[in-house]
């Protein structure tokens, strides 16, 4: 008995410290949220933000609300830079088209499981192993973006460049939807969406991914679906990312050649980016 006893209380001694670590946890991340809703938006922050075209665009009350998101992003997460010192202009630019995927969801506190975001200045090179038939190589790829689990890979030097200006391509939006894809645990393409709205999402997203994958590998007869690019054939999970980039970037060319992935993108996202960005 006494020995059973004794097991009992050092059971519930260690239940009790985990839920009071839970609970200080809790508390501290409560507290660090109410001193940073406290925090001031750097009058300075408008020299980059109002350079952005995505910016100048929004309307008064979502630039207010994008602000906030933006005050949150920076101050909890770790920014390291390889090679260059991290400046605000980094930080903001990256911030800004973070927490624009995010501006119709009503939320201020952008991508909460995401820790550290790695910047280089410069595109990099990686290894990667692929295998063919049991015959493994190992082959290298130059990368400008990258997202795991809590971490981004970004290159400076293609964040800028497309960041000032409304192009097809957007490094910083394309692995931020990569984030956004993965907050339900697994990278495939679909994010997290309601049960009522998951079969037409599927329908549609794989239904024109398998047309541009079918295209990609002829190579041939394009037409519209050069909008896409080939590198959204890679998978599913590339194909929502690029998709991503289109419907923030050239929304008006999306909304024409694709109406049906447009409006699910316009459900799932809750911004009409065409009428907004045209």
């Amino acid at each position: 008995m006494e020995y059973h006893g004794a097991l009992l209380l050092i059971f519930a001694t260690l239940g009790t410290l985990f839920f009071a670590l839970v609970f200080l946890n809790d508390f501290r991340q409560k507290k660090q949220l109410e001193e940073i809703k406290k925090l001031p938006f750097k009058e300075e922050y408008h020299l980059f933000l109002d350079k952005m075209p995505h910016y100048r665009k929004l309307l008064e009350e979502d630039r207010q609300k994008i602000q906030r998101a933006i005050v949150y992003f920076i101050h909890t997460k770790n920014f390291v830079g390889i090679g260059l010192h991290v400046s605000d202009e980094m930080k903001i630019i990256i911030a800004f088209y973070a927490c624009l995927l995010l501006i119709g969801k009503n939320t201020h506190n952008c991508y909460d499981n995401l820790k550290t975001i790695i910047i280089y200045p410069h595109s990099i090179m990686i290894n990667q192993v692929r295998s063919s038939g049991g015959i493994y190589a190992k082959e290298q790829f130059m990368i400008e973006g990258q997202s795991a689990n809590d971490t981004v890979v970004l290159t400076w030097h293609e964040a800028k460049k497309e960041s000032y200006h409304m192009r097809h391509n957007n490094v910083i939006i394309h692995e931020f939807a990569h984030e956004i894809d993965f907050m339900d645990g697994v990278i495939d393409g679909i994010p997290p969406i309601e049960n009522s709205k998951y079969d037409g999402w599927v329908k549609v997203l794989h239904k024109e991914f398998d047309h541009l994958a079918s295209i990609a590998r002829k190579n041939r007869g394009w037409g519209k679906y050069k909008l896409l690019d080939a590198y959204a054939a890679n998978n599913e999970a590339e194909f929502f990312a690029v998709v991503t980039e289109r419907f923030f970037e050239s929304p008006a060319a999306l909304k024409l050649h694709f109406p049906e992935l447009y409006e699910e993108y316009k459900d799932f996202y809750q911004i009409d980016t065409a009428e907004l960005f045209g």
